[in-house]
């Protein structure tokens, strides 16, 4: 049985997926001739397929490099075999990927076949020139070169970067096909993204286990299957978050559920619902006995058959949805008949004016930091569980502060400021300081690295689980030089001026995926300051309490001179965005910057008094624990050294 899954299981895969997207083609008319120009049958189906392909290359890519990177002993010939999977993937990923350019090309303009230098004249125009051309031939590079380093790269440590950046391939996928209308582009562009990357790790790596079976032993197998199963519940978990948000925008309402895309989306839900019961029996039921000696796994094959089956039936749905009109028009800010300033610059109106209540009632959620702060809480809150069910104990005063933390974290990239830092400077500045100041404040003392090495299980199979991967990283060379107090210090106070007064300013500020960045570097780089200052889990190495003091103020005095240039600046940052959203609330955007640069020097205040008395009461503790350390000492040699140090000035007396 299990040969036959590992011949069987691809092909069932690869059928399922096309007669599925064949079959929701017809139904939904994604394939019909426009009325307009045709392309023709083949590109017309073409397109699809060709996407269907890259959808299953670069599952197949991913899904292997991570199970090779968390599931699977670099020492043994599974190893291997699961970077030759991963290489074959992101080759199919590769040569459809750019069929899919080739055949959206001729979609797009409309351009008959010929050999000669204008016809590629024109294709590397719209490759080179066209934001659409220019998604597909970075996805072809990538998948290109994700193709070589799987065959070139056999260093573990080496292949995380070669996930991601395989992972980052998967990217300017996501900003194709249907992406919601103006007001919700950025939640459906993160909703895609995510679903098509953990949708892609759930189904690369069972198609890679079912590849590697040969070479997996029976106790072996039960390992990698349960390791697989708790990464496929993530990827379940997230991937049924993120379609319900596309569904949402996309379908909107009930009774657009019977119109031919609602019925696909709902065809697509039953496969992914099913898929979830097939990883819950698995879980329950079959792990564990898969372990045990003379087991057979013959039911268990089964499964693993019909859950790649419904896999590809998923697939092909999705790949139709792509093409498949969707009741809600998607209408950009250029087709509406009188469109605002705000609405032409960031595809939605201009929010209400702001109020100190409007910041705590109003909402626009973010998916990628709703999740983040549901596992952080989660996963926290499950270490410190294992660590009580075995006896031992955990601070609740790190718990209260993590927690906290992550619910500060949560209502900053979700809440009412986050509905206004994109039109108002003030609002933007807010949440630059709590996200690089007043929630690293909060994260660093939960102490979750400290957490993590005590609560996960120590991996003896040859195989790098989170644990071996937190260890590797708080003992690399990059971490000593990032852990640094002055380094961190620079980081933090030196890419304010970066940031603010150079181009990247205006990606965070007019991107989606800038805007992502952004909270990622204000939240890293406050971390890594707060970290180097007050920090519980381990660090290569920590200045004496004075100098911590000194880098901190120092740092803060730079911090408030920044925040004092922007309080008396009189040139406008971004004035083509900052100044031209059309506010008639008699503060003008200049002033507006301004009143950022005072939140800038005064709410930073409140976390730098906080770190203050922080470093000052570990200071304090810190000579309590010397002073009892040198009394137990003393009561162990009688006062020896005392006694030797009056000896020696009673000698010296007697000798002056």
């Amino acid at each position: 049985m299990p040969r036959l899954v590992r011949i069987a299981g691809p092909a069932l895969l690869l059928l399922t997926a096309l007669g599925a997207l064949l079959a929701s083609l017809a139904y939904g008319g994604g394939a019909d001739a426009p009325l307009l120009v045709d392309p023709g049958a083949v590109v017309r189906y073409g397109l699809p397929v060709a996407k269907l392909l890259v959808n299953l290359g670069g599952a197949g890519a991913v899904g292997a490099l991570v199970l090779a990177c968390f599931a699977l002993d670099s020492g043994r010939p599974e190893w291997n075999r699961a970077l030759d999977v991963a290489a074959a993937s992101a080759a199919v990923w590769t040569v459809a990927a750019a069929a899919t350019g080739f055949y959206t090309f001729l979609t797009v303009l409309q351009q008959p076949i010929r050999f000669d230098d204008a016809f590629g004249n024109v294709l590397a125009s719209f490759l080179t020139g066209t934001e659409l051309g220019q998604a597909w031939l970075a996805t072809t590079l990538v998948a290109a070169g994700v193709t070589v380093l799987c065959f070139a790269v056999r260093n573990p440590t080496v292949l995380v970067f070669v996930t991601v950046f395989a992972v980052v391939g998967l990217l300017p996928m996501t900003l194709q096909g249907h992406r919601g209308g103006t007001a919700q582009h950025d939640s459906a562009t993160s909703a895609l993204f995510l679903h098509v990357l953990f949708a892609g790790v759930w189904l690369g790596g069972l198609l890679t286990i079912a590849l590697l079976k040969p070479l997996l032993d029976k106790g072996r197998l039960g390992a990698v299957l349960s390791r697989y199963s708790t990464v496929a519940l993530v990827c379940f978990v997230v991937v049924a978050a993120s379609g319900y948000l596309s569904a949402e925008i996309r379908v909107e309402s009930l009774g657009n559920l019977l119109t031919p895309y609602g019925i696909l989306v709902l065809v697509k839900t039953a496969a992914l619902l099913t898929l979830g019961l097939f990883g819950a029996m698995q879980r329950r039921y079959f792990i564990a006995r898969m372990q045990r000696p003379g087991a057979s796994g013959g039911i268990f094959w089964w499964i693993v058959a019909a859950e790649l089956g419904f896999m590809g039936i998923a697939a092909g749905v999705a790949a139709a949805l792509a093409k498949t009109a969707t009741p809600v028009p998607e209408v950009a800010a250029s087709d509406l008949a009188d469109p605002t300033p705000a609405e032409l610059l960031t595809g939605a109106p201009l929010p209400p004016p702001v109020t100190f209540e409007r910041l705590f009632t109003l909402w626009n959620f973010d998916l990628v930091w709703i999740l983040v702060c549901a596992f952080g809480i989660f996963f926290y809150l499950a270490g410190v569980w294992r660590l009580r069910t075995r006896g031992d104990t955990w601070p609740v005063q790190r718990t209260v502060f993590w927690i906290a933390g992550m619910l500060l974290l949560f209502y900053i990239t979700n809440g009412g400021v986050n509905v206004y830092e994109r039109y108002l400077f003030s609002q933007h500045m807010l949440a630059h300081m709590v996200l690089g100041m007043a929630v690293p404040v909060l994260l660093v003392p939960g102490a979750p690295i400290t957490l993590a090495l005590r609560a996960i299980a120590k991996r003896t199979d040859g195989s790098r689980g989170p644990r071996e991967w937190i260890m590797l990283a708080v003992h690399s060379r990059p971490f000593a030089i990032l852990a640094n107090p002055l380094v961190a210090a620079a980081i933090f106070a030196g890419s304010l001026w970066v940031f603010y007064y150079t181009p990247v300013f205006s990606w965070a500020t007019t991107n989606h995926l800038g805007h992502e960045w952004m909270i990622v570097h204000f939240l890293l780089s406050g971390y890594l300051f707060v970290q180097a200052l007050i920090g519980i889990d381990p660090a290569p190495k920590r200045p004496p309490y004075p100098v911590r003091l000194l880098i901190l103020l120092a740092t803060m005095a730079f911090h408030a001179f920044f925040g004092l240039a922007l309080m008396s600046g009189t040139g406008l940052l971004l004035a083509d965005w900052y100044g031209a959203m059309g506010w008639d609330t008699g503060v003008t955007a200049l002033q507006d910057q301004q009143a950022g640069g005072g939140i800038a020097w005064s709410v930073g205040e409140i976390p730098t008094v906080s770190l203050a008395i922080a470093v000052a009461i570990m200071w304090g503790r810190s000579d309590d624990r010397e002073s009892r350390r040198y009394d137990r000492k003393a009561d162990r040699d009688g006062e020896a050294e005392l006694e030797a140090y009056n000896a020696m000035l009673a000698e010296r007396a007697r000798r002056g």
